[in-house]
């Protein structure tokens, strides 16, 4: 029996410690070891605990093993929402309780420094080539704004950031979205993400390693998709376009931010871009292929770069838009 199965779960003050870490943060393994100062093998077997009782969920990123709560919604259920809520007020009731939690909590600040510190290191590594490349398009600002401005009048929902490099795009779209899901290949990326946006509610940010040619993701999952910055990585846009629509609801949004054709040839050595840029029919061709109705694309002219905004919508197998359906989920 589940509810068994959650309160023999509840009935150890580390798993309740993990749980209460877990409801501020995503955690690896091997962190919440740091955290509660207990050896990760033990650790790792409280998790497995709270795993099989369905209150946190486990994913594998590389070597590591991240944990996260579970709530209601995504990966949870009113029950493991109301767990959550319960410890909550434990905190508030039990002096002793609470301390342990306020003492676990100037231990995780240590692991959300060294996250940072780590983030800054890979920035100012990697510093003159990301300027090398911003002088030649429009402003990031200015380029942000515009995105804003192609997605605003209806809700985002549920919206998946494919290849989301250091999470800029989670960042700004986490006020408008129910729930962000924020994936990229690289583990190195992921982890600069996840520095920059560990003081965004667990809840409502979830990090993923995957590959846009094969996204790790049941089909109908999301209302809104956004390539920034991503698709000229692809040697055959049809392929992530392809996925991108699969997990897309029909009436569902995709967004793509990218460079207009041009004839940089240095941008394949320097940063591996398979494609100079888009010609718009060529993009929209491709939309309309991989079943989207695309809307006219926004230009924004830089140095040497011209960034354009292709905003399209999911069509069902017939055809005709769903438009019933746009309520925040």
């Amino acid at each position: 029996m589940r509810t068994e199965a959650i309160l023999r779960a509840l009935g150890d003050t580390t798993r309740l410690r993990i749980m209460r870490l877990l409801g501020t943060i995503e955690l690896a393994v091997g962190e919440l070891s740091q955290v509660l100062q207990q050896s990760q093998p033990r650790v790792s077997r409280h998790a497995s605990i709270l795993c099989d009782a369905g209150l946190a969920v486990r994913r594998r990123e590389g070597s590591w093993i991240y944990l996260r709560a579970a709530t209601e919604g995504a990966h949870g259920s009113p029950l493991t929402a109301a767990v959550a809520r319960l410890l909550s007020i434990a905190e508030q009731e039990d002096p002793e309780f609470a301390a342990q939690c306020e003492e676990d909590r100037v231990q995780l600040a240590a692991i959300r420094n060294a996250r940072e510190d780590k983030a800054a290191e890979w920035f100012e590594a990697h510093a003159t080539e990301w300027d090398d490349l911003r002088r030649r398009h429009s402003p990031d600002e200015k380029v942000e704004a515009a995105l804003n401005r192609a997605l605003e009048g209806e809700p985002l929902g549920e919206l998946l950031d494919i290849g989301t490099g250091t999470g800029r795009m989670a960042e700004l779209f986490v006020e408008g979205a129910s729930r962000i899901v924020a994936l990229d290949k690289s583990l190195e990326m992921l982890r600069v993400a996840r520095a920059k946006l560990q003081h965004l509610p667990a809840e409502k940010v979830e990090l993923v390693q995957g590959d846009f040619l094969s996204l790790p993701f049941d089909s109908a999952s999301f209302d809104t998709v956004l390539f920034h910055q991503v698709l000229h990585y692809a040697p055959d846009p049809l392929v992530p376009l392809r996925e991108a629509a699969r997990v897309l609801r029909p009436g569902g949004r995709i967004a793509i931010v990218d460079f207009a054709a041009h004839q940089q040839e240095e941008l394949r050595e320097r940063f591996q871009h398979a494609r100079l840029g888009f010609e718009d029919g060529q993009l929209v061709g491709a939309l309309e292929q991989t079943g989207f109705a695309s809307e006219p694309p926004r230009s924004l002219e830089g140095d040497t770069l011209e960034v354009r905004i292709w905003v399209a919508r999911r069509i069902d197998a017939l055809g005709t838009r769903e438009t019933t359906r746009k309520a925040a989920r």
